[in-house]
């Protein structure tokens, strides 16, 4: 028999999503089973049409968000993602990419999902629901002021979300708390609350939807931004890119030709001395530097390939 006890905690649950704009009912789209293909599809795309004005609400509190990212980075400090479900495997995936596109290390852009690794492809019951798995989980990252955690959760009352904002910060990290429900449990937690109300789904409660694009959205700027503002590009061309592929490759070469305007045989000389650098290939082109200059030029300026242009007497 069930205890009134041990119904007051789903009750209490039940009553707490209702309030959240992302888990509201329409009752204008109860019909939209019966509707054609396409009819279904026009509702989905002005649905998605209407996230970017709700990101762009929000972009002074992004931009304040990324330049203090991009400080404890450039003093070495890591990126970290933390969510549950959709939003952990959003964080996985910009982590993921920014060692291909970046040349990043993969533990400087980390992503945290409730659950392990085996939680991307396969739901892993009650992990989101634990603050104490977040804490395990970051206390293996030994964690620094340097660091900065970002928390993701469309209804931004997630506990594995909050929990490791909250742990972060009683250690002195950078948090930031992404959600898409105003006044959310998980904003208030970080230093930085960026709340993208993007308004109720198309499905009830399918936040893989408007909630899932806005953080994407998101995730974009503040992992893109953050790679900007160290040096990871030139204008905007990818010049940290690392070249382990043939498609990577012909990028690469394409890269250094419209930084340099140099005839193919002078680039790929450059990025064969340079061991497929690009912004080394680039600087010994446009300063007319061999491949050790290059090198400590860049080692002496952080990376910074217009710095260390400037440093060469060129640009």
């Amino acid at each position: 028999m069930t205890s009134p006890a041990s119904e007051d905690a789903p009750r209490a649950l039940r009553a707490q999503l209702e309030t959240l704009t992302t888990e509201a009912f329409r009752p204008e789209l109860a019909g939209i089973d019966q509707l054609s293909t396409l009819e279904i599809a026009t509702l989905m795309n002005g649905e998605d049409a209407t996230v970017p004005a709700a990101v762009a609400a929000r972009l002074p509190e992004i931009a304040a968000a990324i330049d203090a990212v991009a400080a404890r980075m450039a003093r070495g400090g890591r990126l970290l993602y933390a969510g549950a479900g959709t939003a952990g495997r959003l964080g996985v995936l910009d982590a993921s990419e920014c060692p291909p596109t970046f040349n990043t290390e993969p533990s400087r852009v980390v992503g945290l999902i409730a659950g392990g690794p085996g939680a991307v492809v396969t739901s892993v019951e009650g992990a989101e629901d634990s603050r104490a798995l977040a804490e395990d989980d970051l206390r293996a990252l030994d964690l620094t002021p340097e660091d900065t955690v970002v928390g993701i959760s469309a209804s931004g009352r997630t506990p594995y979300a909050i929990g490791a904002v909250e742990h972060a910060r009683a250690r002195g990290a950078l948090t930031i708390g992404l959600a898409c429900n105003a006044g959310s449990a998980l904003a208030a937690a970080a230093e930085h609350g960026i709340e993208v109300v993007v308004g109720p789904e198309l499905l009830t409660g399918s936040t893989r939807l408007k909630a899932g694009t806005a953080q994407k959205l998101v995730l974009n700027m503040l992992s893109t931004i953050t790679m900007i503002r160290l040096g990871k590009t030139y204008g905007n061309l990818m010049v940290d890119v690392r070249a382990s592929n043939e498609k990577l490759r012909a990028r690469s070469h394409r890269i250094v030709s419209l930084a340099t305007d140099a005839p193919d045989e002078e680039i790929e000389a450059a990025l064969r001395a340079s061991d497929g650098e690009v912004k080394n290939a680039i600087l010994m082109l446009l300063a007319g530097v061999g491949a050790a200059r290059a090198a400590r030029l860049l080692a002496e300026n952080g990376g910074h390939l217009r710095a260390s242009l400037r440093a060469a007497g060129t640009g």
